[in-house]
């Protein structure tokens, strides 16, 4: 016990074994898991599941601190699964090299009594909030852009995070998009494990809550939304090989971004979206990260009850012959 010495003078001898039996899903390996990942493993929590599809690159590194030069062009699962064992050996770590989405994220979350949003994904954290908030799992989401950012712990007993976000944000990049400070991603990641930590033994207090920091200003901010309603548009992410025939199925994308998920798709620009309604069970939105496709979602919501759903298709870039045909 004298690895855990210290933690336990303030956590009290009945934690130690609940981290030990805990098992914690936790989605992206970048700057925010570097933090998570150091502090979980070294609480001595007992079981860590990491997924994260991508490999080590070189703009990775100002932020992303569990990565060496060494590791470029490494898968991050691999690479930051090595790390915790590294740094504890009595953790056991399941890294997962693919991507979250839709159709796996309720097996991804199989076994673990608590989530932790590490991507930076737009579309992976609704996904994380509608798995967490079906299951009644708390989920511990995290966002950094630019100067600023923001830790809450939703889900659980507590309302989503679309309780909180349950509307299109006038602006959304990610970290490739807008830049970030490192030191801030890791002062936030920070933050997510000790609301991780305080979860796992037996505090409740951080779920219902966000906490904000903005280094720009250097304020702190947060807020209570134990008592949120959650929104009656909702329109939830589905996998593109769900598609069916008899969908509407609208692709926002141009054609460089990708070819069509589905024989029946149409391509349209965005905001033409109400100039293809037709009667169908269903109508199904793509573009590349979700948020064009909510812009759309929000828009057709005026328009018509059918029940509207969206696909985050991710990078896949289109072949010269497929931009063509």
């Amino acid at each position: 016990m004298s690895r855990y010495a210290r933690q336990a003078a303030i956590l009290g001898d009945a934690a130690q074994p609940l981290l030990a039996a805990a098992g914690v899903l936790v989605v992206g390996a970048g700057g925010l898991a570097a933090p998570v990942l150091q502090y979980l493993a070294g609480a001595g929590v007992g079981f860590l599941r990491l997924v994260d599809p991508d490999r080590v690159e070189l703009s990775n590194l100002h932020r992303q601190t569990l990565f060496r030069m060494e590791d470029l062009g490494q898968p991050k699962a691999m690479v930051a699964a090595a790390a915790v064992r590294a740094l504890n050996p009595d953790v056991g770590v399941e890294p997962v090299q693919q991507a979250l989405g839709p159709g796996n994220a309720e097996a991804l979350a199989e076994g673990c009594s608590l989530v932790l949003d590490c991507a930076d994904s737009f579309a992976v954290s609704y996904i994380l909030s509608d798995q967490c908030f079906d299951a009644g799992v708390p989920l511990v989401s995290a966002s950094v852009t630019g100067l600023g950012g923001y830790c809450g712990a939703f889900c659980g007993a507590v309302p989503s995070l679309r309780a909180v976000f349950p509307d299109l944000p006038p602006r959304l990049g990610s970290c490739a998009e807008t830049g970030v400070a490192g030191p801030v991603v890791g002062i936030i990641g920070a933050l997510q494990a000790q609301m991780a930590l305080a979860l796992l033994t037996g505090d409740a207090a951080p779920l219902g809550r966000l906490v904000s920091f903005d280094a720009a200003h250097w304020r702190w901010g947060g807020f209570s939304f134990a008592r949120a309603p959650e929104p009656a548009f909702a329109p939830r992410f589905i996998e593109a090989d769900t598609l069916r025939p008899d969908d509407l199925i609208l692709d926002l994308r141009a054609p460089e971004e990708g070819p069509l998920p589905h024989p029946a798709a149409l391509r349209i620009p965005p905001g033409a979206e109400a100039q293809h309604l037709r009667p169908a069970p269903r109508i199904v939105l793509v573009c590349r990260s979700g948020l064009r496709a909510w812009g759309a979602a929000e828009r057709l919501a005026t328009l018509t009850d059918t029940p509207i759903t969206l696909v985050a298709m991710g990078d896949r870039t289109a072949t010269p012959e497929q931009v063509t045909a």
